[in-house]
């Protein structure tokens, strides 16, 4: 029998601490499925013993790292501890600070006793490095001997050996920060997931009994009901019970204009509510409303590698054995072959060892990748992994859904005809007599345009439905009768001119009811599933960007090339399911990189096999399982959007490469050319580092504008 064990795992960085934990672990009998996570700070993995745990704890502490156990449920209440705190509480902070006085110590007292030198500095770089080299032997007997700390501590032990030792204590020093300062970096990309987190209020008003009583919202459960204030944040997803008010979506999706909403609509946690007061139903627990199911989503994303991120892993594994040749060789031969001095060439054979720390390298991904997904995120786009980032930047084809994706999914009334004396206010006003407590989506777009256009709607008496024909009823002493063009010339004739206006509205895709007062024709009403205010544009963004959009639908060729028409968009119409998958795969075999986006259960298909399935809005929930990202909001500018996110964030992932590798190779020349020595490579690679993760944090302010 085996277990699932989770731990949060303080202090790892970068990629190279993550994979020296799992090179001890799998040492260790009993242990599989090991995932690590640096982003997120946390330990997977599974043990045939209840036992094991305890070992994994010894292993990860010996290495250097805090672990503490947390509990797989526990996912969301995010329990951290020091590592939040300010950088001088931190396990490294303190560490720096204490070498740092050490080495202030030893310089001062070096003034008063000249002579004592080589010991008081060996005495300060102890302090840093007893830890380094603690760490280094852990990791060596764990099956990882190249390790940054081995680098380390060879260049400083090696230093103090031919004489350097002043050098060598600053070179420890400049380490430690060098730690810190990236521990701080890796930190501010955790903060900015977690802040989504943050969005969420910690408690709500529940009602109990008739009054209002306050309680944590982690507490509410599917079905409460729960008061919310004017100006006061959503703490729940819910539907609106009572009360209309403006909801402000920002914070979830970035969306600026505030949404009218009433009873009966939904509301996502983390929304706030500016106007009027709301009872909202609870349907979601805490752990499962829209903004932890991002953050989830986003965590597990990062524990998805990028393909570029695999071949850095890869990359790093024989790039540190290889320094140590080169620092080897470096510092031997030209004394063996030359005969130059051995102790200026051993220098020079230490720094390059510091050159060849791989931190910079290893976090150039990683950093990049979590950047992108977080600012994905904080827009309403949703990637599941550093893989379809990666993907989503290569896009050549973009197949869309219609209904729902690249329409509203609701129909609309798009023309009001009068037939006979009645005006166009007088037919809205039958018409929704007839339609006000019909659940019929044409229906509740004929009663919407009526109330739009401040008619009151008084229903009609004794309504029938005709099976497949229409309804009728009795208003202001009138029989009523709307239904199919069909259905009403089995009534009365229409005239010729009305005939020609309803083939016209047909032929633009629109579903023609028609209005019968006392028998005889009144009006026409046209209804069209219209497309999204933004579709155009966001479809002209994609072209220009030399994408080629195609529309997929399962609605009939006319409804279908009406609205293609509109949009300037080449379309396949009359679809199943299966062809919706048969066409994705034929663009395939054509060479393109293709995304899906759709919203429902029957694009479920044709969004796993596309190379990116992308969900559409608050879709199905099996769209969101199967797809490899989302657009919480529904806007087709966002899939636009999503593909620019992922294009700069493989140009930043090539920039922190570009600086890694640009900085060692100065240096690697400086150094044996004898410009530069120990403490300034030691600096070149905490500067990259530094650099690397600062430039992946511009990710999180980019994006806005496409």
């Amino acid at each position: 029998m085996s277990d699932r064990l989770r731990f949060r795992v303080e202090g790892m960085d970068c990629g190279s601490c993550a994979r020296k934990i799992e090179t001890a672990l799998t040492r260790v009998p009993g242990i599989s499925d090991i995932s690590i996570n640096t982003t997120t700070e946390t330990l997977r993995l599974r043990v045939a013993h209840a036992d094991t745990g305890e070992q994994v704890e010894k292993v990860v502490r010996d290495l250097g790292y805090g672990i503490t156990p947390v509990g797989e449920g526990a996912h969301h209440h995010h329990d951290h501890g020091a590592a939040d705190g300010p950088w001088w509480q931190s396990a490294k902070g303190r560490l720096a600070i204490l070498s740092g006085l050490g080495l202030a110590s030893a310089w001062s007292l070096a003034m008063v006793l000249p002579g004592y030198e080589p010991w008081l500095y060996t005495a300060a770089m102890a302090i840093g490095l007893v830890p380094i080299a603690r760490r280094a032997i852990a990791a060596a007997m764990a099956g990882a001997p190249f390790t940054i700390e081995t680098l380390m501590t060879v260049a400083a032990v090696g230093a103090v050996i031919i004489g350097e030792t002043e050098e060598a204590a600053i070179v420890v020093l400049l380490f430690l920060v060098g730690e810190l300062l990236e521990g701080v970096a890796a930190g501010r990309a955790r903060a900015s997931i977690r802040s989504l987190s943050d969005l969420v209020p910690k408690t709500a008003l529940i009602e109990r009994n008739g009054s209002l009583e306050e309680v944590a919202a982690v507490t509410l459960a599917v079905g409460d009901v729960i008061a919310v204030r004017p100006g006061d944040r959503i703490p729940a997803d819910g539907m609106i019970v009572s009360g209309e008010s403006a909801i402000d979506e920002a914070p979830v999706t970035g969306e600026s204009t505030p949404k009218r909403k009433g009873e009966g609509e939904t509301v996502f946690a983390g929304t706030i509510n500016t106007d009027g007061s709301l009872h909202v139903r609870v349907t979601a627990e805490a752990r499962d409303n829209t903004i932890a199911r991002v953050v989830r989503l986003v965590e597990e994303a990062q524990e998805a590698k990028a393909p570029t991120e695999r071949f850095i892993d890869r990359f790093s594994r024989y790039y540190t054995p290889a320094v140590l040749v080169v620092g080897a060789l470096v510092a031997i031969l030209p004394p063996l072959l030359a005969g130059q001095p051995w102790g200026e060439w051993v220098y020079k054979g230490l720094a390059v060892l510091l050159i060849g720390c791989p931190c910079a390298l290893v976090i150039s991904t990683p950093a990049a990748i979590a950047a992108g997904l977080a600012a994905g995120a904080r827009r309403g786009l949703l990637i599941k992994g550093g893989a379809v980032l990666e993907t989503l930047g290569k896009v050549t084809a973009v197949a869309l859904d219609k209904t729902g994706t690249l329409t509203e999914g609701r129909p609309q009334v798009t023309d009001v005809i009068t037939l006979g004396e009645a005006t166009g206010r007088d037919i809205l006003e039958d018409a929704a007599a007839l339609d006000a407590t019909s659940s019929h989506p044409i229906a509740k777009a004929i009663v919407a345009r009526a109330q739009a256009d401040g008619i009151e709607v008084v229903p009609a008496v004794g309504v029938m439905a005709l099976g497949g024909k229409g309804v009728k009823g009795r208003a202001r002493r009138r029989s009523l009768f709307l239904g199919s063009p069909k259905a009403a010339a089995a009534i009365a004739p229409l005239s010729p001119e009305a005939e020609a206006r309803i083939a016209s509205l047909q032929e633009e895709g629109k579903t023609v009811s028609v209005l019968m007062v006392s028998d005889s024709p009144a009006g026409l009403i046209a209804v069209r599933d219209e497309p999204r205010e933004d579709a155009l544009e966001g479809l002209k963004v994609l072209k220009a960007r030399g994408i080629a959009p195609v529309m997929l639908t399962g609605d009939n060729a006319r409804t279908a090339a009406a609205i293609a028409r509109a949009l300037g968009v080449e379309s396949r119409a009359d679809l199943l399911p299966q062809d919706k998958l048969r066409i994705v795969n034929e663009l395939k075999t054509q060479g393109q990189v293709v995304a899906k986006v759709g919203d429902g259960i029957n694009d479920a298909p044709a969004l796993a096999a596309a190379d990116v399935g992308i969900a559409m809005g608050g879709g199905t929930d099996v769209a969101l399982e199967t797809a490899d990202g989302a657009v919480l909001h529904g806007r087709v500018l966002d899939i636009a959007r999503m593909i620019a996110l992922s294009k700069a964030t493989m140009g930043n992932i090539r920039q922190n490469i570009g600086v890694a590798l640009g900085l060692k190779a100065v240096f690697l020349v400086t150094t044996v050319l004898g410009i530069t020595g120990l403490w300034p490579a030691i600096l070149a690679d905490t500067g990259a580092t530094v650099l690397v993760t600062a430039n992946a944090m511009r990710l999180l302010g980019a994006g806005r504008n496409v």
